[in-house]
C-alpha cells in the first residue's frame, strides 16, 4: 500500500525533532505533583470529568481526561504531561508555519544546501519557542494556553493552505470550513480565541475581498463554527451527572450562561494612568520572551514579507492589535493582576517564534550571499549554517532552564498535605484564595486524602450552587436563606462558623486568618492553620506537635522556581514560625522560642528584622 506523498515528504527527521526535542525538555523539568494557581482545580476537574472556573474549559479537560489513565506518577504528574504534549505539538506547529512561508525561498542553487536552511529555520524556530519563559512555565503543569496555541496554529495552516491552492485557481473551502470548526472548538479551551477573528478575517478578504459575497460560504463556515463551539454542551450533559468539581452547576440554560459569561467575577471599575497603560501594555513583552536579538528577528521578518506575502504581516500585525486594545484597553486589568494576563498572549507567542525562523532565514541568506563559500557545500558549511540557526534556542534554553526546572516542586502538595495534618478527624476547614484551597481539593477529591474533612472555600459562600454542592454541611444552613450577594463572603464566614462551630472542629487556614477581622471569635495557632474558639472560651495553648509531621521540600533548601503564590506558601511558613516563636518565648519557653524564630530567619530572610525585634523585646525582659 502506497502512502501519500505529503506524508512521505513530512516525516523527516526535521518534523521529528520540533515535536520531541520540546517534550524530552518539558519532561525533564515536569512538576511531579499539583502546582499553584489553578492546577489543583484543573487536576480534579479533569479527572471528574467537570467543569473548571468560568467559562468552564471543556475541550482542556477531554483532552487532559486519558493521561489520567496512565500507569505513571500520580493523577496531577499525569494531566502535566497532558501540557507538555500539547506545548509539543504548538512548537510542530510552529515548524509547519514556518516552513510553509520560507517553501518559495531557495537560498541558492544547491537544492539540498536551501532545503535544509529552510527546514533548519523552521526546527529553530519551533526551539527558541519551546524554551521561552512563558510556554516553558505553561508546559510544566496544567495549562490551558498551549492548547490554544497548538489550535491557532492548524488554523493559520489551514488558511496558508486556502490561500496557496486559491491563488493557483483551485477551489478548497475545505480548508476554511475546517478552520472555521477549529476556532469554535477553540472556545471550549480559552476565550481569547476571538481575539484573532480579525487576523484570520484579513487574510482571507486579502487574498480576494469576492470572498465577502459568497453567501453560501460564509453560511457554511459559520455552521462549522457553531459545530465546534457545541462541544460546550459538555458542560450542562456533565453538571447533571454531579461530578465532583461542578464550577456553576450548569444544568440550567440561565447558569450556563453566568459561567460561560463569567458573571462569577464581578470587576469594580477603576481609574487608569498613563503607568498603568504601559504596564498593561508590556503584558505581551517580545523582547523578554525571545531577547532582543528574537525581537530584531522578527522585525525582520515582517520587512522581509512585505514584497511577498503582506497578508500575513497585516494579519500578524492585526492580531497583535486586537490583542492590546481588548486585553490592555478594554480590560483595564488592575496592576496587581496584570501577570495574569500575561498568560493570554501565548498565541501572539507562537506567531513571533514563526517569524523568529523567517527572519533567521533571510539572515542567513543575507551571510551566505556575501560569504565566499567553497562550490561543494561540505559539512563545515552545514555545521556553520546550523551555529548561526541554532545559537538563540540554545542560548535561551540555557538561560531559562533553571528557572523553569520544576522537576522538584512539591511546595504546592506539601503546603496541603502539611494543612490537612493539622486538622483532627471530622473538621472543617474554611480557605481563602484560590491557591490556598485548590491543592486542597486535589488531594481530598482526587487523592482521596482526609474526606472526613470538609473545606469550604469562603469567596463561593455567596453562591447558591457552591452551597448546593456541601449539603453536608449547608444543606440546612440559614446561609442559603440570605441575600448573600449584598453581604459578602465575609459576612457569610460568620455567620457559617456561627452555625457549625458548636458542632465540629472549625478551622481557617492563613490567609482567612489575615484576610477577615474577627471579633467574636478567636483564632489559636494550630501550625499553617488555625482553630477557632469562641471569644468567651478559655484560650488554651497553642499545639506546636504538628510542626514535627509537616514536610518542608523546597523551602529551606530553595527550588529554583518561585512563582507568585509558592513565594507567598513559604512566606507563610516563615511568618507562622515567627508567630510560634514569639509565642513561646512569651510564655517563658525561650530555648523552643528560639529555634522558631532562627528556622523562620532561615525560610524567609526578609523576615530577619522582624525576628530581632522579638528577641531584643524578650531579652529586654530577662
Amino acid at each position: 500500500m502506497k502512502l501519500p506523498k505529503i506524508a512521505l515528504r513530512g516525516l523527516d527527521t526535521f518534523v521529528i525533532m520540533a515535536f520531541t526535542v520540546p517534550f524530552a525538555i518539558y519532561m525533564l523539568t515536569l512538576a511531579p505533583s499539583v502546582t499553584f494557581f489553578d492546577s489543583g482545580e484543573f487536576v480534579t476537574a479533569a479527572w471528574s470529568l467537570g467543569s473548571a472556573h468560568s467559562p468552564g474549559y471543556p475541550l482542556f479537560l477531554m483532552f487532559a481526561k486519558p493521561f489520567t489513565w496512565l500507569p505513571l506518577g500520580n493523577i496531577a504528574f499525569r494531566i502535566n504531561m497532558a501540557t507538555a504534549l500539547s506545548s509539543s505539538f504548538a512548537c510542530l506547529g510552529v515548524y509547519f508555519l514556518t516552513v510553509h512561508l520560507l517553501r518559495d525561498e531557495r537560498l541558492v542553487e544547491d537544492g539540498r544546501f536551501s532545503r535544509f536552511c529552510v527546514k533548519g529555520a523552521g526546527l529553530a524556530a519551533a526551539l527558541t519557542f519551546s524554551v521561552t519563559p512563558r510556554l516553558w512555565l505553561q508546559s510544566n503543569h496544567d495549562k490551558p494556553y498551549p492548547l490554544l496555541a497548538f489550535i491557532t496554529a492548524c488554523i493559520f495552516y489551514l488558511l496558508l493552505k486556502w490561500r496557496e491552492e486559491y491563488q493557483g485557481g483551485e477551489e478548497r473551502p475545505a480548508c476554511i470550513y475546517a478552520g472555521a470548526f477549529l476556532a469554535g472548538l477553540a472556545m471550549a479551551v480559552h476565550q481569547t480565541v476571538v481575539l484573532l477573528l480579525p487576523a484570520w478575517f484579513l487574510m482571507i478578504v486579502l487574498t480576494d475581498w469576492r470572498m465577502l459575497t459568497r453567501i453560501r460560504e460564509i453560511v457554511l463556515a459559520t455552521a462549522f463554527a457553531l459545530f465546534g463551539f457545541s462541544v460546550h454542551l459538555y458542560l450542562p450533559l456533565r453538571a447533571t451527572a454531579n461530578p465532583l468539581l461542578n464550577w456553576g452547576d450548569t444544568k440550567s440554560f440561565g447558569q450556563f450562561m453566568w459561567h460561560f459569561l463569567r458573571k462569577g467575577y464581578p470587576a469594580e471599575p477603576h481609574p487608569r494612568d498613563w503607568n498603568l497603560l504601559w504596564a498593561q501594555i508590556k503584558a505581551f513583552n517580545v523582547p523578554h520572551e525571545f531577547t532582543w536579538l528574537g525581537a530584531g528577528l522578527a522585525v525582520l521578518a515582517l520587512v522581509c514579507l512585505w514584497r511577498r506575502q503582506r497578508d500575513v504581516v497585516i494579519a500578524c500585525l492585526a492580531g497583535v492589535a486586537t490583542f492590546l486594545l481588548v486585553i490592555a484597553g478594554h480590560f483595564n486589568t488592575p496592576r496587581e493582576m496584570i501577570f495574569l494576563t500575561e498568560e493570554f498572549f501565548t498565541p501572539l507567542y507562537l506567531l513571533a517564534a514563526v517569524l523568529i525562523g523567517v527572519g533567521l532565514y533571510h539572515l542567513l541568506a543575507f551571510a551566505v550571499v556575501r560569504a565566499r563559500l567553497p562550490a561543494r557545500y561540505d559539512a563545515r558549511v552545514y555545521l556553520l549554517t546550523g551555529v548561526m540557526l541554532f545559537a538563540l534556542p540554545v542560548t535561551l534554553c540555557a538561560v531559562n532552564y533553571y528557572e523553569n526546572d520544576q522537576h522538584d516542586n512539591y511546595i504546592a502538595f506539601d503546603y496541603a498535605t502539611n494543612s490537612l495534618r493539622s486538622l483532627p478527624q471530622n473538621a472543617v476547614m474554611f480557605t481563602w484564595g484560590d491557591s490556598g484551597a485548590f491543592p486542597l481539593w486535589y488531594l481530598q477529591g482526587v487523592e482521596r486524602m482526609r474526606e472526613d474533612l470538609d473545606i469550604p472555600h469562603t469567596p463561593h459562600l455567596v453562591f447558591d450552587w457552591y452551597l448546593e454542592s456541601m449539603p453536608r454541611l449547608f444543606g440546612e444552613s440559614r446561609l442559603r436563606r440570605l441575600d448573600r450577594q449584598s453581604y459578602g463572603p465575609e459576612a457569610a464566614l460568620r455567620l457559617a462558623i456561627t452555625e457549625i462551630i458548636d458542632r465540629r472542629p472549625t478551622y481557617i487556614d492563613f490567609s482567612t486568618r489575615y484576610s477577615v477581622p474577627f471579633s467574636d471569635y478567636v483564632p489559636v495557632q494550630q501550625g499553617i492553620v488555625y482553630r477557632i474558639r469562641r471569644a468567651s472560651q478559655p484560650a488554651g495553648l497553642p499545639d506546636i506537635s504538628v510542626w514535627e509531621n509537616y514536610n518542608d521540600r523546597g523551602i529551606l533548601e530553595k527550588i529554583s522556581f518561585l512563582d507568585l503564590d509558592t513565594g507567598k506558601a513559604i512566606l507563610i511558613y516563615a511568618h507562622s514560625h515567627l508567630e510560634t516563636g514569639e509565642f513561646l518565648m512569651s510564655i517563658g519557653r525561650m530555648q523552643e522560642g528560639m529555634q522558631m524564630l532562627r528556622k523562620a530567619e532561615r525560610i524567609s530572610p526578609e523576615l530577619g528584622g522582624s525576628v530581632q525585634q522579638v528577641l531584643m523585646h524578650y531579652r529586654g525582659k530577662r
